[in-house]
């Protein structure tokens, strides 16, 4: 369900009620709104400034299109002014096409080592809208003692997380499975320590991911 509402703005964020996600008003009638539609509770809001879309208090997402990629280093600006602005937790989820797929190093130079946010590649908006699912329900953690709420979380549409934990370096098709199936989700990976990924993985690729997923 899709709604406009205003809703506080304290200190540069937004409060997001649980179980919803607040958009850019740019995004409604997009793919990803209409994929979200039925599956979490999605409102619109046109002050979001840099922000397409608050999952919680706390974090918030930017989107980078294939075709801001193509488009210059405006986001870049965007993501840098963001960062410096801001002090919510942001996720970065960038598509990564073939068209896009030769600037996705320098994107991750930014993002990850210089930016230090997460960065998390997908190769259409119907694939971002599963992951920003399955971020919103894994921010509901402190509920799911509900166990209806647990198996909905297990019934989420893999294939684009799966897809998505490839694409990491150091990752294949069988350590894209081991982690997933430790971890459960991209949000606790993005939180995992060396250590932890080693007990997965192994050291190299242990290191590889923790490099790639933060600063």
């Amino acid at each position: 369900m899709t709604t406009k509402a205003n809703f506080p703005v304290v200190a540069g964020s937004i409060v997001v009620p649980y179980g919803h996600v607040i958009g850019n008003e740019k995004w409604r009638g997009s793919e990803i709104a209409q994929r979200l539609q039925g599956r979490i509770r999605l409102i619109f809001e046109d002050d979001l400034g840099l922000v397409d879309f608050h999952i919680s208090n706390r974090i918030c997402i930017l989107y980078i299109s294939e075709a801001d990629l193509v488009a210059g280093d405006e986001f870049k600006r965007r993501l840098v002014r963001f960062r410096n602005a801001s002090s919510l937790g942001g996720i970065v989820i960038v598509e990564k096409t073939q068209i896009s797929d030769q600037y996705f190093l320098a994107v991750q130079k930014l993002v990850v080592l210089e930016l230090g946010m997460v960065l998390l590649p997908v190769a259409n908006q119907g694939e971002a809208s599963q992951l920003i699912i399955q971020l919103v329900r894994e921010q509901s953690k402190d509920h799911s003692g509900n166990p209806f709420l647990r198996k909905q979380c297990s019934r989420l549409a893999e294939p684009s997380v799966f897809r998505t934990v490839q694409q990491i370096p150091g990752v294949g098709k069988t350590k894209a499975l081991l982690l997933l199936q430790q971890f459960g989700s991209i949000h606790q990976l993005c939180n995992a320590s060396v250590e932890e990924l080693e007990l997965v993985v192994g050291q190299t690729a242990a290191q590889q991911i923790y490099t790639f997923l933060c600063s």
